[in-house]
């Protein structure tokens, strides 16, 4: 079956509203957008454009060979010109040397001249020049990858379908080839990722082990695994430090969500075993191929993963808890509330870890979500939650 993506370039993501409603407020902070690569960023951006009421300026630092501060400054003087309502946007900002330090010399200087925001791929190419250089400057907006309720509207996902190929819009052509669809996911996305967002910025002493280690961590969605365990399987010799470290780079790339577990003491979280939460299903079913859904517990382990990486999108805290044999899938804190959250996806399992983390804390709201349940909940994860507790 070859599918049509046209829908892809009409449909807005949430993020554009929001971003919208910030630009044009009275006084806005420089807007920066980040996520990961190819979940529609740019697009949303210009569609955003194509109705903004004042001039703007667009400009992709990934179009140049050699970008430098002259280039930002560039952009910078050309949105000026056109008035002080222009809203100048720069994609890629990451990839101009110094373009904190250049844009806070510049925003500095008037504040209020024009309305800036500034697209990046690579959260942890941003996160030094946001926290040193832009401090107080600048609001954050996450652009994560597709839910089931948005491939659902954008392209007639079903559940299944989106347990196999869900999360990056662009793949949605390459359907039909399966090989053709890894391809794209490997070379496009994963790689691009890992070497040009991590490895070209971070530390890695051994790159092969650190693909590795990705290709490994992605076979455990939704579960709970030790470090230790984890450094087994890689064919080297190393830490539980250099383990942790991985893991914190991925996250910090978009393609893991580590979830600690939840105790009222905040050492004994620090300290556990993360519970591995992929971000996205084509990230699992792109090792495991399609036909991972016939196995119960596969299929179960990566609709509990589809719920994890949305709650995730959220704001608050997320996660897991355990004691001894006892678990509950999610533990969702946010506004002094406590959400118990346990997924009844078909695979075997045991409830009784509900019951006792409500005898722990019995103001704890408990939440249980199916596969029929699961469209209500991915349309508006927090409007769910508030209605039925």
């Amino acid at each position: 079956m070859a599918y049509h993506v046209s829908m892809s370039n009409a449909y807005e993501r949430s993020f554009v509203s929001q971003l919208e409603q910030r630009l044009i407020a009275e006084s806005p902070r420089i807007q920066v957008l980040v996520g990961p690569r190819q979940v529609g960023k740019t697009t949303g951006v210009k569609q955003l454009l194509a109705r903004y009421p004042y001039a703007s300026h667009y400009a992709n630092a990934d179009d140049l060979l050699n970008t430098d501060r002259t280039w930002l400054l560039e952009q910078w003087q050309k949105a000026v010109s056109l008035g002080r309502q222009t809203l100048l946007v720069i994609d890629e900002i990451q990839k101009v040397p110094n373009w904190s330090d250049t844009l806070k010399s510049l925003w500095d200087k008037d504040p209020q001249s024009i309305r800036v925001a500034v697209l990046g791929s690579s959260s942890l190419q941003l996160q030094k020049g946001l926290t040193e250089s832009l401090a107080g400057r600048f609001e954050l907006i996450k652009a994560h990858h597709w839910t089931f309720h948005e491939q659902k509207v954008a392209f007639g996902y079903d559940l299944d379908r989106y347990l196999t190929y869900g999360g990056y819009p662009g793949a949605v052509a390459y359907e039909d080839d399966f090989d053709r669809w890894y391809a794209y996911l490997k070379d496009s996305i994963v790689e691009a990722v890992i070497g040009k967002d991590i490895l070209l910025n971070r530390r890695v002493g051994n790159p092969a082990l650190f693909r590795q280690a990705f290709e490994i961590l992605c076979r455990y969605p939704a579960q709970e695994i030790s470090y230790t365990k984890l450094l087994g399987q890689l064919q080297d010799k190393g830490n539980t430090d250099l383990v942790k470290y991985y893991i914190e780079l991925y996250s910090g790339a978009f393609l893991i969500h580590p979830l600690e577990k939840y105790s009222v003491k905040n050492y004994l979280t620090r300290g556990s075993s993360p519970k591995i939460i992929v971000s996205c299903p084509a990230l699992y079913a792109m090792n495991e191929g399609p036909q991972f859904l016939e196995d119960r517990e596969k299929r179960g382990r990566i609709f509990e993963t589809a719920i994890g990486s949305q709650l995730q999108q959220l704001a608050g805290n997320l996660y897991y808890w355990r004691e001894k044999n006892l678990e509950v899938d999610f533990i969702y804190k946010y506004r002094g509330k406590i959400y118990a959250i346990e997924v009844k996806s078909g695979r075997r399992k045991s409830s009784r870890g509900l019951d006792a983390f409500i005898k722990k804390h019995p103001s704890v709201n408990p939440v249980i979500i199916t596969p029929e349940i699961f469209p209500v909940f991915s349309e508006d994860p927090l409007m769910f939650l508030r209605k039925i507790s």
